[in-house]
């Protein structure tokens, strides 16, 4: 593979985590007013967003399998033809059922595009470097968290609909598409067998279990978290959208910074050991965010909430990888299906939380789930395989 075909994969990757980030972070800022366009309330018009997270799901789990039956460069450019049509059905349709289809054909499109990525990844870089481009790679996803909250503010407070915002985030996957075009992609056959053989005859062991388990609900409590905060803040502390959107944009600045950081702080500490200790930092800075009465006090919180957790989920699918003596692509595939589990379970367990007892409730139980997350890690020191086979 040359250098500059590497190079063309390596930006697919990256693009393909910022369109999911941008896609299921912008949900908490256009919520509101996407149930104002069709006369719904807020806590119904959450639970149509999980047609979103369903696309994503099925997408990633298929994934798995179709890329070894239909070549990755044309599930990229299909892609990009089921976006557009996706993109024009929110702008010209005014149904909630087309509505929830055109979510659907978003989270469908966000799932092949981030497995391919992942794939890609995992296909082309080994070992420790592995680790530290999947962190850099997941990175994009919060630079999309960063980016997208503030133009979804600005369209916003200017009176322009909403659907404007998913005009802007169909840029990204314009960049794969153009991207697509010009790189050659890897071959899935003979090669897809000979990599998993090793996996079929190695057990993963319990660690995966717990590893899976602290992917969803990380991913769970996350979301859950950071899709409820411009309700809870507008409510509780009476803000408007536009400081809203900041405190959802430094939450995704602080975590891409960290992400930068921690890809290099990463490669001198036990990864277990690290992620153990980010999961109760992470645990201890979301509970002072939601225990605040202070306004002034939710931007440190959230700061250092985004900065702690950043490598998180990465370290733990990192982990997973190197539960085995030869990584493999579907054990990676498998957490990260796990992980959007967490995704699509977002608004079905935070919508009716949030109707009957407040977005506030709702933070709280992502606070429990990241207690949740600090426990698997623990666990997971005296039965992980890392150590054992050399991944230290």
């Amino acid at each position: 593979m040359t250098k500059s075909n590497r190079l063309l994969l390596t930006w697919i990757s990256f693009f393909s985590y910022g369109l999911t980030g941008a896609l299921v972070i912008v949900t908490g800022m256009v919520m509101g007013n996407i149930a104002e366009y069709f006369g719904l309330p807020v806590s119904s018009m959450s639970n149509t967003f999980t047609f979103l997270n369903a696309g994503i799901l099925i997408a990633i789990f298929l994934n798995a399998w179709l890329m070894e039956v239909i070549p990755l460069k044309r599930q990229l450019i299909f892609g990009f033809v089921l976006m557009v049509l996706a993109v024009a059905g929110l702008m010209f349709s005014k149904s909630i059922s087309v509505f929830s289809l055109c979510m659907f054909i978003l989270g469908v499109v966000s799932g092949i595009t981030m497995s391919i990525g992942t794939f890609l990844i995992t296909h082309i870089y080994e070992g420790r470097q592995r680790g530290s481009r999947l962190l850099f790679t997941d990175s994009f996803f919060s630079m999309a968290g960063m980016i997208f909250p503030i133009i979804a503010g600005v369209l916003l407070a200017r009176s322009v609909c909403w659907y404007w915002v998913y005009a802007c985030i169909g840029v990204i996957y314009l960049a794969i598409f153009v991207l697509t075009l010009m790189a050659e992609f890897p071959v899935l056959g003979n090669k897809g067998d000979t990599n998993a053989q090793p996996v079929a005859k190695e057990k993963w062991g319990i660690g995966v279990l717990f590893l899976s388990i602290a992917a969803l609900c990380y991913i769970l409590g996350q979301l859950g978290f950071i899709q409820w905060v411009p309700e809870y803040v507008t409510k509780t502390f009476n803000l408007d959208i536009n400081q809203a959107g900041k405190l959802v944009s430094d939450f995704w600045t602080s975590y891409m910074i960290g992400m930068w950081v921690f890809s290099v702080v990463l490669r001198f500490f036990d990864l277990q050991r690290i992620v153990t200790l980010l999961t109760a930092l992470a645990t201890v800075a979301m509970y002072l965010f939601i225990s605040t009465a202070n306004p002034a006090h939710l931007t440190y919180a959230i700061l250092g909430l985004g900065f702690v957790s950043s490598a998180i989920y990465t370290t733990i699918i990192t982990l997973g990888s190197l539960q085995t003596k030869v990584s493999s692509p579907k054990l990676v595939n498998f957490i990260l299906t796990c992980g959007t589990v967490g995704t699509m379970l977002t608004f079905v367990v935070t919508g009716p939380i949030v109707a009957h007892s407040g977005a506030h409730a709702a933070l709280a139980t992502a606070n429990g789930l990241y207690f949740v997350v600090f426990v698997m890690c623990v666990i997971l020191g005296f039965v992980t395989k890392h150590r054992t086979h050399g991944h230290q």
